[in-house]
């Protein structure tokens, strides 16, 4: 679940380097996302990154698939860019947060973006995504 490139490379969500931000959450004994915001960025982050695996433990288990089948958009899909607009709760002493962003992408070279309001849950200690609204 590792990130595979380089550790100084510059994270997908536009956050500083990949090591310091996201990737700091992306590995198999790595500390949770403490924030709804740091999950969310995590997660596009490892869209980005093709990260299936990480993807999946941090959905939440009422609503997550069994698979998102990232390797057949590998080529296709290039995530390039992201803003968040706004958070409603989601700190580390709240059980519910709401965070809406726009991600970009370019799938098959044409641009597209995404604008999303997502709900996460914290349940045990962690940070889960539990479902999207797209606008």
């Amino acid at each position: 679940m590792k990130p595979k490139k380089h550790a100084n490379a510059a994270c997908p969500c536009g956050g500083g380097e990949l090591a310091a931000c996201c990737g700091r959450y992306l590995g198999p004994d790595a500390p949770p996302a403490p924030t709804a915001q740091a999950l969310m960025r995590s997660r596009y982050s490892a869209y980005a990154l093709g990260l299936e695996a990480y993807l999946l433990a941090t959905w939440h288990p009422s609503t997550r698939p069994e698979a998102l089948h990232l390797d057949e958009d590998a080529g296709v899909v290039k995530w390039i860019g992201l803003e968040v607009k706004r958070c409603e709760a989601g700190l580390e002493a709240d059980r519910e947060g709401v965070v809406e962003f726009v991600a970009r992408c370019k799938v098959g070279g044409k641009a597209e973006r995404m604008h999303e309001t997502s709900r996460f849950l914290r349940e045990d200690g962690r940070w889960y995504y539990v479902s999207g609204l797209v606008a």
